[in-house]
């Protein structure tokens, strides 16, 4: 339990990650091949809606920041979808390199970012958006 306790927030980090990129692969999936729309709209959605749920479940339940002051929600707010923009030229521009380059499938070519994203991520969450 020691270690569990110790470890809290990679732990809730890892878990809402997970979910995050779950709204990110539906959101993905749903834009492009129901509706068809080209891999790097549906790419956009995606990150859009996965950022708005990432922002909530790591200010409240993983990094535990509950001030709801109108002014540092907003901060801690517009600090995340800065470094989340950040992450995203990350993610389109290594979705576009392994799809039209490299000829991946875009499910390998996202899986594989969302790896780099994930990491880049939490380091941008602890060190610059929500630290203590």
């Amino acid at each position: 339990m020691k270690i569990i306790q110790k470890n809290r927030e990679l732990i809730a980090y890892l878990f809402f990650g997970v979910l995050t990129t779950l709204v990110n692969y539906l959101v993905y999936f749903l834009s492009k091949d129901t509706f068809h729309w080209d891999y790097r709209l549906a790419n956009g959605v995606a990150w859009f809606f996965s950022v708005l749920f990432a922002f909530f479940t790591n200010k409240f339940w993983v990094f535990q920041s509950h001030t709801l002051a109108w002014q540092k929600f907003f901060k801690e707010f517009l600090l995340f979808y800065w470094y989340r923009i950040l992450s995203l030229v990350i993610d389109m521009g290594l979705m576009i390199v392994l799809i039209d380059t490299f000829r991946w499938t875009d499910f390998w070519a996202k899986t594989c970012t969302q790896v780099l994203v994930i990491l880049a991520n939490y380091l941008f969450s602890k060190l610059f958006i929500f630290k203590k």
